[in-house]
C-alpha cells in the first residue's frame, strides 16, 4: 500500500528544513540561517503514532536562475502536484508577508488539505502572534517552534487527520510487482516494451516524455507479474525539466508499491550521482533490488568490459553488494527474459523465512569461529536469534547488552546468514535487544 505524502512549503528562510528534520528525527538537510542553503536529501520516510509517510521539504527543489516568486511558485505547485497533506509554513516573528501571500494564493487552487503552521513560536507569550494569520484563509494556525520543537505534535495530529483513506487494494495472490527506476533516458520505456513484447508505453530519445507510472500485468512461465514503469520519473514542462531532483518523487511511490526494485543504468553513459541517491531509496524500504545495465549492445567491448563495469557498480554501490547484475540490451532484446527469472529468485529470498533451530545454529556457528571482541572488559554474548519479518527478511538477536553490539559485528552476521541461506538481491535487517 502507498503511503501518503506530505509537503512542507512556505516561502524561503521559515524554517522548512528545521522542521522537516524535527519530524523525520534526524539532521538530513543541511540548516543555516540564510536563505535557499538546503543541499542535501529532502525526502525521507517519517512516522507519527501509526501513521507512516512521506515528507518532502519542497525548499530543497533547486529551481535554477528563476526569480524569487516564480521558485516558491514551482515549489508549491511541484507540492500540489505530488502531496496528498501540505504544511503551509509561516515565520510567527516576521508576520504575514507578500510572500506568505503569493503562496496562499497559489494553494487556494489545490484540493488537498492544507495544514497552516506559525513558526518561531518559542514559548507561550508570543502565541498572539498567530492571530494575523487566520487572514490567510486555511484556518486555525498552529504554533510551532522548530528549533524547540514545541506544538509539532498537534500538528501532526492535525496532518494525519487529513490523510486519505486508505484505498482497498486488490490482494493479488502469487504476482510479483516490481518497478523500474532511474534517470531519465536510461530506457526504462523501452525495457517494458521488451520485456511485454509489445509498444505498451510511449519511446523516446527526449527525457521526460513519459508522464506517469503505468502499470502492465504480465505472465511469464506461469508466474504473474505487475509491472509498475515510472519511465523518466520527470514531468514534461519548464519547472520539472529543470528540476533533477523531483524525479525522485516519482520513484518514491512506485518503490513504495513494488515488492522488487529494478535499478537501471545507461551502459553507454556509465553511473552518475543521481542513479545512486534513486538506489538508496530502494534499499532503504526494504525492496529486491537488482541492477539492469542497459543499452549493453551500443558499448564496444572487449573481454574485460563487463568485469569492469561490475566493479564499478560494486565501488559505487556498497551498500547494495547483495544486489545481481544483469545486462540487457532493450532495443536488441538482449538477454531481456532472463530479467524474469532474476525477479523471481529475488522475491522468493525477500520473503524467504528461515526455521528457528537452524538459523540460531548458524549464529552459534558463527560465533565459534569469530567471537565478538571485547569492548573494555565486557564481550557481546548471543543468547537466541528469531526471524520475525519476511520482506524484507527480519531478525531480532537477544544479547546480554546491546551497546557491545557493534556495526562491523553485525555485518559480519549478515554475511554468515547469506552464505548459508543466499539471499541473493534483498536486505537483510539485524535488529538487537537485550534479554530480559
Amino acid at each position: 500500500m502507498s503511503k501518503p505524502t506530505v509537503a512542507i512549503v512556505g516561502r524561503p528562510n521559515v524554517g522548512k528544513s528545521t522542521i522537516f528534520n524535527r519530524i523525520v528525527g534526524e539532521r538530513i538537510s543541511i540548516v543555516e540561517d540564510v536563505s535557499g542553503v538546503t543541499r542535501d536529501r529532502i525526502y525521507s520516510s517519517a512516522d507519527w503514532l501509526t501513521h507512516d509517510f512521506n515528507l518532502i521539504d519542497t525548499g530543497g527543489i533547486d529551481i535554477g536562475d528563476e526569480p524569487f516568486l516564480e521558485q516558491i511558485r514551482a515549489q508549491a505547485e511541484i507540492a500540489i502536484e505530488e502531496a496528498d497533506v501540505i504544511i503551509f509554513l509561516t515565520n510567527g516573528r516576521e508576520g504575514v508577508t507578500n510572500g506568505d501571500e503569493q503562496v496562499a494564493k497559489i494553494l487556494y487552487k489545490t484540493k488537498k488539505p492544507v495544514v497552516l503552521a506559525v513558526n518561531k513560536i518559542d514559548n507561550p507569550e508570543m502565541r498572539e502572534m498567530i492571530y494575523d494569520f487566520y487572514s490567510l484563509g486555511f484556518g486555525d494556525p498552529h504554533p510551532i517552534s522548530g528549533s524547540h520543537g514545541l506544538g509539532l505534535g498537534d500538528l501532526l495530529d492535525s496532518v494525519a487527520a487529513s490523510f486519505p483513506e486508505p484505498a482497498a487494494e486488490e490482494v493479488e495472490e502469487d504476482v510479483i510487482r516490481f518497478s523500474l527506476i532511474g534517470r531519465p533516458n536510461v530506457g526504462k520505456s523501452s525495457l517494458v516494451n521488451a520485456l511485454l513484447g509489445e509498444d505498451r508505453v510511449i519511446v523516446s530519445d527526449v527525457a521526460g516524455t513519459t508522464t506517469d507510472a503505468i502499470d502492465s500485468l504480465y505472465e511469464y512461465e506461469g508466474q504473474k507479474f505487475r509491472i509498475i514503469d515510472t519511465a523518466g520519473m520527470r514531468k514534461k514542462g519548464k519547472v520539472y525539466e529543470n528540476t533533477e531532483k523531483y524525479s525522485v518523487l516519482r520513484a518514491l511511490k512506485a518503490i513504495d508499491r513494488s515488492d522488487v526494485v529494478l535499478i537501471v543504468l545507461n551502459g553507454e553513459e556509465g553511473i552518475r550521482e543521481q542513479d545512486k541517491r534513486i538506489a538508496g531509496y530502494a534499499e532503504e524500504a526494504g525492496k529486491g533490488v537488482l541492477f539492469v545495465v542497459n543499452k549493453w549492445d551500443a558499448l564496444e567491448k572487449d573481454d574485460k568490459t563487463m568485469n569492469r563495469f561490475t566493479e564499478d557498480i560494486r565501488k559505487n554501490f556498497l551498500f547494495l553488494d547483495y544486489a545481481p547484475i544483469a545486462y540487457v540490451s532493450a532495443k536488441t532484446k538482449q538477454r531481456v527474459k532472463t530479467l524474469f527469472d532474476f525477479i523471481i529468485t529475488i522475491s522468493e529470498n525477500h520473503s524467504m523465512r528461515i526455521q528457528s533451530s537452524v538459523l540460531n545454529e548458524v549464529v552459534e556457528d558463527a560465533v565459534a569461529r569469530n567471537p565478538a571482541p571485547a569492548d573494555k572488559g565486557k564481550r557481546l554474548r548471543i543468547y537466541y536469534t528469531t526471524q520475525v519479518a519476511v520482506r524484507p527478511p527480519a531478525f531480532v538477536v537477544f544479547v546480554n547488552d546491546t551497546e557491545l553490539m557493534h556495526f562491523s559485528y553485525e555485518r559480519f552476521l549478515q554475511n554468515r546468514l547469506r552464505e548459508s541461506f543466499g539471499f541473493e538481491g534483498t536486505p537483510i535487517r539485524i535488529i538487537t535487544r537485550a534479554r530480559s
